[in-house]
């Protein structure tokens, strides 16, 4: 397989957004990469596609931009380009919550990495001794295609729609550890963030999502395989093409999650 598809995320907040779409469009059709770019206020959400060398190109040119250059992408690979043409577009949100307060580029929300939350599961609790209750922050259709079994799943159909599900079931996490997670970790951060300004304690959120989950650890409590939004439709437990076919998701539903 020789094309390399990466995605990536930052809150941060930007200021230039019209000048730095141009940059990174220009950047982007240079090196012949298709995918998607999203920008806003609160930040940058990637997904592209291309050769090992375009790819390269790509990311050390972002990384010459000091507000980027901690971004490291996650990678997975395919034997041919998954999008049918290059986007680069300007947002109100990079992920679409619909709640101003919650700003992430004011600071991250605490962590957890992938080696250390299977650590949890399989030992059945965290290292203070909480049990610790997976949330998962996707929609119905992605978490049908794979899943943490145990997790709470709303069944939501919008992102939108995960602080009014939260909100009418925060004693179920009373004392407990709490750990969102999302595909790639764009929405599970925002997610643990709502929830501590809502005074829960103990809340975590994956670090890197679902797809860092699979490249770190032997996928040990994972079921399934992981809706991407591309052409893949989805990822298995090795990051390579499941293979399943996915009706495309309603428009107003696509909530792309780096």
């Amino acid at each position: 397989m020789s094309i390399v598809n990466i995605s990536a995320y930052k809150f941060i907040s930007l200021d230039d957004l019209p000048a730095l779409r141009e940059r990174l469009r220009e950047c982007c059709e240079a090196l012949a990469l298709k995918g998607t770019i999203l920008l806003a206020p609160e930040g940058i959400n990637l997904f592209l596609a291309g050769s090992r060398a375009s790819i390269d190109g790509f990311i050390a040119s972002l990384h010459e931009d000091p507000r980027f250059t901690d971004i490291e992408p996650k990678e997975s690979l395919s034997d041919e380009v998954p999008f049918g043409r290059l986007r680069v577009r300007l947002k109100r949100e990079i992920i679409t919550m619909r709640l101003p307060t919650v700003r992430p580029e004011g600071g991250r929300a605490p962590a957890v990495d992938a080696p250390t939350l299977q650590r949890w599961l399989d030992q059945g609790h965290d290292d203070e001794g909480r049990e610790v209750v997976l949330l998962d922050t996707r929609n119905d259709y992605e978490v049908d295609v794979g899943k943490f079994p145990q997790a709470v799943d709303y069944r939501i159909a919008s992102f939108t729609e995960f602080p009014a599900a939260i909100a009418a079931d925060r004693a179920r996490y009373d004392g407990k550890t709490i750990v969102s997670y999302c595909t790639g970790g764009i929405r599970c951060e925002k997610a643990a963030l709502h929830m501590q300004d809502l005074g829960m304690p103990h809340v975590y959120q994956l670090e890197g999502g679902i797809l860092k989950y699979l490249e770190q650890t032997d996928g040990t409590h994972w079921r399934g395989d992981c809706f991407v939004f591309d052409g893949r439709v989805a990822v298995d437990s090795a990051l390579t093409p499941a293979g399943i076919p996915m009706p495309v998701p309603r428009a107003k539903d696509k909530d792309s999650d780096a």
